[in-house]
C-alpha cells in the first residue's frame, strides 16, 4: 500500500510538472510572436550617458555633465503597469532625477513619474521636489510643501528647469521604450530558464 501511494504521488507529480511546463511553453510561444516593443526604433538619449543596466536588476542610471559644470544624474525603473494591454506603454517610469551645481556639495531631488497612453506626446509629472544640502548619505533633506500645493506657476518652471536640461519629450519616450523593452527581455529570458530547467527534471 505504501509503495502504491508513492506511486501515485510520483504520477500526480508529473502530470504536475507536464501541466506546467505547458503552461511555461504557451507563456513563452506568446511572448516570442507578440515581442511588442522590439520593433519600435529606439532614439537616442541624446547628452545622457547610459552608465548602469545590469540584466540582472530593473533599473538603469543615466549621467550627463552640462558644458556649464552642472551634473544630471537620472535613475529610472517601471512601476505597475497601469493602462490598457493597447496602450504603447502599458507601465509607467519612475524616475529619480538628482542635480549638481558646480563647486557646491547640495543637490536637488525630483521623484517623477513619466507615462505614454498611447499619444506622442508622453505625460511627465513631477511629484516631490527636495533639496539636499550635501551629498552625504547622512545629509538632511528639506522636503517643504507637497509639490502639488506648490503655485502653478512655480510647478510649471521645475518642469521648464528639468525640460532644459535634456528631461523633455523625446527623451521620457525614449526611456519608456527602452525599460520596456528591457523588461520584456528579462521576462522571456527568464521563462526560457524555468522552461529548461523543467526539461532536466
Amino acid at each position: 500500500m505504501a509503495r502504491m501511494t508513492n506511486v501515485l504521488r510520483g504520477a500526480y507529480k508529473s502530470i504536475e510538472d507536464l501541466d506546467l511546463l505547458r503552461i511555461l511553453e504557451s507563456e513563452l510561444n506568446h511572448e516570442l510572436s507578440s515581442m511588442r516593443f522590439q520593433n519600435e526604433k529606439m532614439g537616442s538619449f541624446s547628452d545622457f550617458v547610459l552608465e548602469w543596466d545590469s540584466p540582472k536588476s530593473q533599473d538603469v542610471i543615466l549621467r550627463k555633465k552640462c558644458s556649464s559644470g552642472e551634473e544630471v544624474a537620472i535613475s529610472a525603473l517601471l512601476g505597475h503597469d497601469t493602462f490598457r494591454e493597447d496602450s504603447r506603454f502599458p507601465a509607467e517610469a519612475l524616475l529619480k532625477i538628482c542635480v549638481k551645481k558646480p563647486g557646491l556639495s547640495s543637490i536637488l531631488k525630483f521623484d517623477c513619474v513619466a507615462s505614454n497612453r498611447g499619444g506622442a506626446q508622453p505625460d511627465f509629472h513631477i511629484h516631490n521636489a527636495h533639496y539636499i544640502q550635501s551629498s552625504s548619505p547622512n545629509s538632511s533633506v528639506y522636503r517643504g510643501p507637497l509639490f502639488s500645493d506648490l503655485d502653478p506657476a512655480l510647478q510649471h518652471e521645475l518642469k521648464e528647469y528639468l525640460a532644459a536640461r535634456g528631461i523633455e519629450e523625446n527623451f521620457t519616450n525614449n526611456l519608456l521604450l527602452y525599460l520596456h523593452k528591457k523588461e520584456q527581455g528579462q521576462y522571456t529570458g527568464w521563462l526560457q530558464k524555468l522552461k529548461e530547467m523543467m526539461d532536466r527534471t
